[in-house]
């Protein structure tokens, strides 16, 4: 508050600069800083951000540990080994003497930190590296997906991070908005009830209903727009003779009761409307002979029925979603003080005069617009007296500067206003749903993913949208917050009176809420969902007090009364699995923080893998909760995009990128990481064999360029390639079978057991390795009588059979098979044999002969035909057993992918018939459900035309008619 001349003034949000803002045209100005240093918005929201990471980093990190573990296993094995053998051979060896005196303790502590250096290959270090490298790589997929682009926004997809791809494959449990997510959030005037009579339907100008009408014609309003449509004559009749006042009476409240902004471009009406709904309605007062032409801090004009007039504002009560109304108070050209009120219906008939006519043929109109899915809202005004109107605005002005719950304080004020309303009529405004809503939301229900909806509209509006995109069927038995709340007491009860009976964890049928067969769903509004959760300040106040010993538990306990923490959060748990229980869940008039705590819940007790989908403000809490975040950008701005993780245009692209890019995302990783692991292991355990033969004594097994080049060269592009490129099957057999999704949300390809496979298939390798090569060189001679029993020659040839060996094994496990794969694997073995051949070479020994040391074994060992079948039969054995799996699993065991393969072509097409035969599937109004009421969550502009600074001055007299009036969505008005 200021107090300036003895007057005292609000301060708001409104009287705030914020850094960057420039002041012009003012000659002095007087301020003082506020919110500086720590106080300041940024660091005040620099709290600890939450890293999000998918369930295979968490997996990989322990196996990564565990990895570890057995490196400092197998070295103090090794190192104990050592000081035996030098207790026993190594120090009676005159031979082996190196002329120091150590301890045999001693050199076996040397030998631990010997091993741990030369099995470090063991722990993979350049698998963080790769597995970023994969995930940039399917990002970028993701962004060039022609598939996921929507041409009418020129607006592709995009992945906004790199770290969550494979965890797109693993989604149980998706969270969706409503408004803007699955419907397209562009609102028309439908229909309209004024004095008890419904406008809306195909009518004759005379009144008479017809089967199928044509558009009203608009030329007769200079300034229309042309592209809105409405099929009811007789309301065009009647607002034009002006003979129906009530008529005239609704259009004029339409064009006064609102916070719509309006600037002039070229010539050009540019409406800026705080949300879509109200965009639609002004729209239509337009058409109707009402135009907004202009707004001050203190006055509105309009255009009636070509006829200019200006009306004072004395006040504006603006929306929120409290309130879930916004009135006017104008002041007449004649001296009348009339408030013109509108919002949804539950609040508007709470504070109807008695006097007020025609409320039960509106009840009965909003029943009807409600079963074809329209957004309703209610309209009605209220004459002032004008003693009562300055007695009610010396109350208004000392809410204003109040100190203490200044928002509280006008609240109470705008309900004194707010009383006896004359009830004028009902507004009915469509919003479509998205193309392919209901076939996304079915092919994810076939992948056995559940979809939940929290939104804040009405309940019989959401549950109406549920049946029209197919979440919700006539088979369902739908359960509302009563039933729960009372299976729920129930089971409360019983735990209360034998905990022994229900206990967390025991899934048997009598544990089961629904026991009935049949499918079930859940419609719970925001009220209900906080009386179940024990979250009414109430009851969360009570707690706070026992558990700080203030307040003593109750005697004898109430039913919904919790009595503890713990019956708190078992209450919370029973309604977790009761929800789960159930095919669908709508969660109507919730909050963006109950949005949230409704993922958390599943998150914390069900430890699934959930996704959030929205496209508003209201929607970043959720967004932000879940573990993977999707943002539409659609009408409301670009909120909820910026604190996504991925990104795109319409709700139907979501089954492309779980289905499509999630599964194959997950698959890739998986089986780079099985492999990855198991080529570290074939290439480290060599040398724990080779050690049994060498003492003990930290030797290594193959040359040291070889160590320092087998992950660099010889290894890492076949398997980086198939982590970027493989796919089981294409992306039209991944759309046609959702069932081929379940292997993510199981986690069957990547998980402890894979694990230890890929370590024993390693152990397993690196014995063929290193055996096989080992008895064909004990005792041999080559065709020349040189001994290739040596060594160099040795580590030569179980580097060859590694190299051949990890390069075919992946080529075993690629099911994609392009030319890229081929010339990655081809040319991994050739690039080994051009470095080895290069670096054994003579004249590179020459100029570093402490460096390169096998000089010429390559050439001696390679032309040896001795050993080259050595090396075959070395790699045949190895891979023998790897084949014969797979054969007797494809054959005997086969999963889904399998067989989808094997049918492929048949598959494709089908794929391509249905696709020369598909029709459109989905028609509005196949169904009879309530709708009602939902209404922007936004607050409008009623500060700015209050405060005047976004208005610099009287618009000038219109003499000719606008060239065109437009709207302008949330967004760019927010920019202007």
């Amino acid at each position: 508050m200021m107090l300036w001349n003895r007057e005292r003034y609000p301060l708001d949000l409104d009287n705030v600069l914020l850094r960057g803002c420039t002041v012009r045209n003012t000659e002095e100005s007087h301020g003082v800083v506020i919110f500086a240093g720590a106080d300041t918005k940024i660091m005040r929201n620099s709290g600890k951000t939450r890293f999000k990471r998918t369930k295979i980093d968490e997996l990989m990190n322990y196996m990564v540990y565990t990895i570890f573990v057995l490196l400092l296993l197998v070295a103090a094995g090794l190192a104990i080994g050592h000081s035996f053998w030098y207790e026993e051979i190594g120090a009676k060896a005159w031979y082996l003497y190196d002329g120091k005196n150590d301890s045999t303790s001693y050199r076996g502590f040397l030998s631990f930190w010997g091993y741990i250096i030369v099995l470090n290959t063991m722990v993979p270090i350049s698998l963080y590296v790769s597995v970023e490298v994969i995930r940039l790589g399917q990002s970028k997929f993701i962004n060039w997906d022609l598939q996921m682009y929507c041409a009418e926004k020129d607006t592709p997809a995009k992945a906004r991070t790199t770290t969550l791809n494979e965890q797109l494959g693993q989604i149980e449990y998706i969270f969706s908005d409503k408004t803007g997510t699955l419907t397209q959030n562009i609102m028309q005037f439908k229909k309209a009830t004024i004095a008890g009579r419904c406008y809306g339907d195909p009518t004759t100008a005379e009144g008479v209903s017809l089967d199928r009408g044509r558009p009203v014609d608009w030329s007769w309003n200079r300034d229309a727009d042309r592209k809105f449509e409405f099929m009811d004559h007789s309301l065009v009749a009647n607002v034009r003779s002006s003979k129906d006042k009530d008529a005239m009476e609704f259009f004029k409240l339409l064009s006064l009761c609102h916070t719509v902004m309006v600037e002039s471009k070229e010539g050009e009406l540019v409406y800026q409307a705080a949300s879509p709904d109200e965009g639609a309605l002004v729209t239509a007062a337009r058409n109707f002979g009402f135009v907004f032409l202009s707004r001050t801090q203190d006055t509105i004009t309009i255009r009636e029925m070509d006829q200019e007039a200006t009306y004072e504002m004395l006040a504006l009560l603006d929306f929120n979603s409290d309130r879930k109304r916004m009135s006017i108070i104008l002041k007449f050209p004649d001296g009348r003080i009339r408030l013109y009120c509108k919002g949804a219906d539950t609040v508007i008939y709470e504070r109807l005069s008695p006097n007020s006519r025609h409320k039960d043929t509106t009840q009965n109109a909003l029943d009807t617009f409600a079963n074809e899915t329209l957004r309703t809202l209610c309209l009605c005004y209220k004459d002032i007296r004008i003693d009562e109107y300055e007695a009610w605005s010396r109350r208004h002005k000392e809410a204003q500067v109040t100190m203490v719950d200044r928002e509280g304080a006008l609240d109470r004020v705008y309900e004194q206003i707010e009383s006896n309303l004359m009830l004028i009529g009902a507004t009915a405004i469509e919003d479509k749903l998205q193309d392919g809503v209901p076939e996304t939301i079915a092919k994810l229900a076939k992948a056995d993913i559940k979809i939940w909806v929290l939104t804040g509209d009405k309940k019989e509006t959401a549950e109406n949208i549920g049946f029209s995109c197919s979440l919700l069927t006539d088979d369902m038995s739908i359960h509302y917050g009563e039933d729960v709340n009372e299976k729920l007491r129930i089971r409360q009860a019983t735990r209360r009176t034998d905990p022994a009976t229900y206990q967390r964890g025991k899934k048997d049928s009598a544990q089961r809420f629904f026991t009935e067969p049949g499918k079930n769903a859940l419609v719970i509004t925001g009220g209900w969902l906080n009386e179940i959760l024990y979250e009414k300040k109430k009851k969360r106040r009570r707690l706070r007090l026992r558990r700080l010993g203030k307040r003593p538990p109750p005697s004898s306990p109430q039913d919904g009364q919790p009595m503890n923490d713990w019956e708190k959060e078992m209450r919370q748990i029973d309604f977790v699995d009761m929800a789960c229980e159930c095919e669908s869940v709508i969660c109507c008039r919730v909050t963006p923080k109950q949005k949230a705590n409704v993922v958390s819940l599943v998150k914390k007790y069900k430890k699934a893998v959930t996704l959030s989908i929205g496209d508003g403000a209201n929607d970043v809490n959720m967004i932000k909760t879940a573990d993977i975040g999707v943002g539409i950008s659609g009408q409301e701005g670009m909120q909820a995009v910026m604190s996504s993780d991925y990104a795109f245009a319409q709700f139907r692209y979501l089954q492309r990128l779980l289905l499509v890019h999630g599964r194959w995302s997950y698959i890739r990783m998986c089986k780079f990481l099985r492999y990855f692991f198991f080529k570290n292991f074939a290439f480290t355990l060599v040398h724990f064999w080779y050690s049994f033969f060498s003492g003990y004594s930290s030797q290594v097994a193959y040359e040291d360029w070889f160590i320092t080049l087998y992950n660099l060269c010889y290894s890492s592009l076949p398997v980086l390639l198939v982590g970027l490129l493989d796919q089981d099957v294409n992306d039209k057999l991944s759309l046609k079978f959702p069932k081929l999704y379940l292997a993510g949300q199981q986690g069957t390809l990547f998980n402890y057991r894979n694990f230890f496979v890929s370590l024993f298939h390693g152990i397993f390798v690196s014995l063929i390795i290193f055996f096989i090569p080992y008895g064909a060189f004990l005792q041999t001679m080559g065709q020349d009588g040189e001994a290739p029993s040596d060594y160099q020659s040795f580590a030569v040839v179980t580097a060859t059979s590694l190299v051949f060996a990890v390069n075919l094994q992946i080529s075993l496990d690629t099911s994609y098979w392009t030319f890229v794969n081929c010339f990655a694997v081809l040319g991994s073995i050739a690039i080994y044999f051009g470095i080895m051949f290069d670096i054994h070479s003579a004249g590179i020994h020459v100029i570093f002969p402490s460096v390169f040391t096998f000089t010429g074994v390559a050439s001696n060992a390679m032309r040896q035909p001795y050993l080259w079948l050595t090396i075959i039969l070395t790699v045949g054995i190895s891979l023998l057993p790897v084949i014969c799996i797979q054969f007797l699993h494809k054959s005997i065991w086969p999963s889904v992918g399998d067989r989808v393969q094997k049918n492929r072509k048949k598959y494709e097409m089908e794929i391509e018939e249905e696709e020369k035969k598909k029709a459109p599937t989905f028609q509005r109004g196949r169904r009879s459900r309530r709708s009602a009421y939902a209404f922007s969550h936004s607050r409008g502009y009623a500060d700015l035309i209050s405060s005047g600074r976004s208005i610099r001055r009287r618009p000038q007299p219109r003499s000719g008619p606008q060239d065109s009036i437009r709207e302008v969505s949330h967004r760019e008005a927010e920019n202007i």
